[in-house]
């Protein structure tokens, strides 16, 4: 992947916490996490916890809106100094992986991120939006018909951008598994 663009850019950072030292760790991450919100084109964080037989590490999710101000905050001074505070309260050096777009919708829970080709995430993408949309417009349209057209229109693409994220695209993720991650043939 090109990270040249300027789309907007997400960093998932994962680590495994030693025992005994969440507390330590969670305020260690809100320190962290308070000062990358003060760095130019920052758009959020989110921490997904560790869940007992899910998974055992912590992912931290930052996104950026493109990549100058993500290497900004990636190569700065501060990141440096925060990673330099919480190194004993890891078991080993974080797992660092950027994505870009719809790409995270097609990682899988409790594995690595990883993104399979474009054109595959395209094809399911568009899929999932021709369906959607058109069973919408079959069955929400008619009861808002009287609404002005924007109104409308604002409410169909709401509910699709939030089915598509919390419904459809985690299940056409799950269904075409071994289409977008084909196993590695050994020769």
């Amino acid at each position: 992947m090109d990270m040249e663009q300027d789309d907007q850019l997400t960093v998932v950072i994962t680590q495994v916490v030693k025992p005994g030292c969440e507390t330590a760790y969670e305020a260690w991450l809100k320190d962290i996490t308070r000062v990358s919100r003060t760095y130019l084109g920052h758009l959020g964080t989110n921490v997904i916890r560790p869940q007992l037989g899910v998974r055992n590490e912590y992912a931290i999710i930052f996104r950026f809106d493109g990549y100058e101000n993500l290497k900004a905050w990636m190569t700065s001074r501060d990141r440096e100094y925060w990673l330099n505070q919480g190194k004993h309260l890891v078991e080993s050096d974080p797992d660092v992986q950027q994505i870009s777009g719809l790409e995270a919708w097609f990682s899988l829970p409790g594995q690595p991120l990883k993104t399979p080709p474009r054109y595959k995430i395209a094809l399911l993408t568009w899929g999932a939006v021709f369906v959607l949309i058109n069973l919408l417009n079959t069955f929400i349209t008619p009861l808002i018909r009287g609404f002005p057209p924007l109104i409308i229109s604002l409410i169909i693409t709401i509910t699709m951008v939030l089915l598509l994220t919390y419904v459809v695209m985690p299940r056409v993720s799950r269904l075409f598994n071994s289409w977008l991650y084909p196993k590695l043939r050994k020769v």
